[in-house]
């Protein structure tokens, strides 16, 4: 997950979210009833401006159904609690696949694939931000895996996760948006329009995630470039910590 508009905050505010977003994702994941496998969660880091992590593909239901409104209700807590603060809006990707312990592999490219989608960062743009605070998109595999199967928890609908086509850089996939509570029946279509530089390829600093191995045995350094050139490195040891 990344925070909408962290390089507008000053160096107090960027540290205030980027200690602030644990807690929510443990806070929302508990109301989701997974707090065990988030204990038990791995290759857990920050990226500056927000939150990677794997957890059993068991959890898909409740990540997919319970979870983004769950996650919408913690912000909106924090934000009527700290009204001086600027209103925290995240998106969130969720995509399914193996990786290995350093989290290094095609499945974690492909989730931050999404985290960069157009579209996706366009609905926290035009919302509100005291309203609409939490962005979700899934791919079409943890779509099928959860609504095929018939499990997903709480009263979340197909119909809930809109359908559109990612690109980012060399990734062209189907995937689902999901906005907790809204009729997409109601979207504007153009929000899904594609751009004229719709393929072209990005440079890092435009929204770009990128995970490298560094020297060192056993670590792992995962960089993101958010949309205003901030960089978060991560290194673990062996066991991924």
């Amino acid at each position: 997950m990344d925070a909408r508009d962290f390089g507008s905050l000053d160096s107090k505010g960027m540290q205030r979210v980027n200690t602030d977003i644990p807690p929510l994702l443990a806070q929302a994941l508990s109301a989701s009833n997974v707090s065990a496998h988030w204990e038990r969660r791995v290759f857990g880091q920050h990226t500056g401006d927000g939150y990677v992590a794997g957890m059993d593909p068991e959890v898909l239901p409740a990540l997919v159904g319970h979870f983004p409104n769950a996650l919408r209700q913690a912000l909106a807590l924090r934000r009527a609690e700290n009204p001086h603060l600027k209103p925290l809006q995240l998106r969130v990707s969720i995509h399914v696949g193996p990786l290995p312990q350093s989290g290094l592999g095609v499945p974690m490219v492909h989730t931050h694939r999404l985290l960069d989608d157009k579209a996706l960062r366009a609905v926290l743009d035009r919302g509100h931000p005291e309203i609409t605070n939490t962005a979700v998109i899934v791919s079409q595999r943890v779509y099928e895996d959860v609504f095929d199967s018939g499990c997903v928890n709480d009263d979340v609908l197909p119909t809930h996760f809109h359908r559109h086509l990612v690109r980012v850089k060399k990734f062209d996939q189907p995937a689902y948006l999901h906005l907790p509570g809204f009729d997409w029946g109601l979207a504007d279509p153009d929000i899904f329009e594609p751009s004229a530089a719709a393929g072209d390829e990005e440079e890092p600093g435009a929204g770009a995630h990128v995970a490298s191995a560094p020297t060192g045995s056993g670590a792992v350094n995962f960089h993101q470039y958010g949309e205003h050139g901030k960089q978060g490195y991560n290194f673990y040891d062996e066991q991924g910590r």
